[in-house]
């Protein structure tokens, strides 16, 4: 499947990522995951429907003889791992035109494809003031087209409340999963906080921060009226060498901010923009890089 968000080379370099990660553990794009935890038993618990990149060696060849449908045998000490992708859709991220929100729908749609492809399950989860909307769970690659459809379709509107839709998230989660968060993450709301107890509740945390090229490198100088993306409040403001040294600096702070959440929750950091190559970026979601 190819779509204005994965084209052909991207997916081909991205098969390429999957399939040096395979022997990953508990990683975001970690191979057709069988894992078991040590001491459980393998009893038998259902079927489910074969979905592309399923181990092949899992399924029931004795049901499939009875029923000519190809399924799988799950057991009860598998894991059904779920990557939840939470993106981030509010106004501030669709600030500075359309590149932002494009470059948040392309990492999302990367991170999906290496989960379906894993034979894991996708689920897209729709941030703005709070969690808007939770798709159902994906799974297989046939189920890449749906995904990318539906994040294609996203747009930005609304205040940012990343807290509240992780803490949404969580309530809906019946097990640990692969938390990825795709966001500006210029809320200054207390989302480090939730961050931090997805991951003591056993979720893997991802964390993508998206900026515009214009918000890490300003380009500005003098006079501006400026709106709040978010709130459409008016601000005069002077673009002076001290006012970009503070903006530097606050921006600083928040890089720092997301490090600190990394360490204290095990999680990868990584940072990008829209003029960054996707594959690029996730090499360092595979490698569970913290930006520097």
């Amino acid at each position: 499947m190819v779509s204005a968000l994965l084209d052909a080379d991207v997916i081909r370099e991205l098969e390429v990522l999957r399939k040096r990660a395979r022997a990953r553990v508990r990683s975001v794009s970690a191979g057709e995951r069988t894992s078991r935890r040590r001491g459980a038993s393998a009893e038998f618990r259902e079927h489910r429907p074969y979905a592309s990149g399923d181990d092949p060696r899992r399924i029931d060849w004795a049901a499939y003889a009875r029923t000519g449908e190809p399924v799988m045998k799950l057991f009860a000490a598998d894991e059904d791992v779920i990557v939840r992708l939470v993106v981030d859709t509010s106004a501030s991220v669709g600030a500075l035109g359309s590149a932002k929100l494009r470059a948040a729908q392309r990492v999302a749609a990367a991170i999906g494809y290496l989960a379906l492809a894993s034979a894991e399950r996708a689920q897209i989860v729709v941030a703005n003031e709070g969690l808007e909307r939770a798709h159902e769970p994906a799974r297989g690659r046939s189920s890449l087209p749906k995904l990318l459809t539906a994040l294609d379709a996203l747009e930005p509107r609304g205040g940012t409340d990343l807290a509240r839709a992780v803490e949404d998230t969580l309530g809906r989660a019946r097990s640990p999963g692969i938390l990825a968060i795709v966001s500006d993450f210029l809320d200054g709301g207390p989302w480090d906080h939730a961050v931090t107890r997805a991951a003591a509740a056993g979720h893997e945390i991802v964390l993508v921060q998206v900026l515009a090229d214009e918000e890490l490198e300003p380009p500005w100088d003098g006079d501006f009226e400026l709106e709040d993306a978010e709130t459409g409040e008016i601000v005069e403001i002077t673009v002076s060498p001290e006012a970009l040294q503070a903006y530097e600096t606050e921006l600083r702070a928040n890089f720092a901010r997301l490090r600190d959440v990394a360490s204290r929750a095990r999680a990868a950091y990584v940072r990008t923009s829209p003029s960054e190559p996707i594959c690029a970026a996730m090499r360092r979601v595979v490698a569970r890089e913290v930006q520097a």
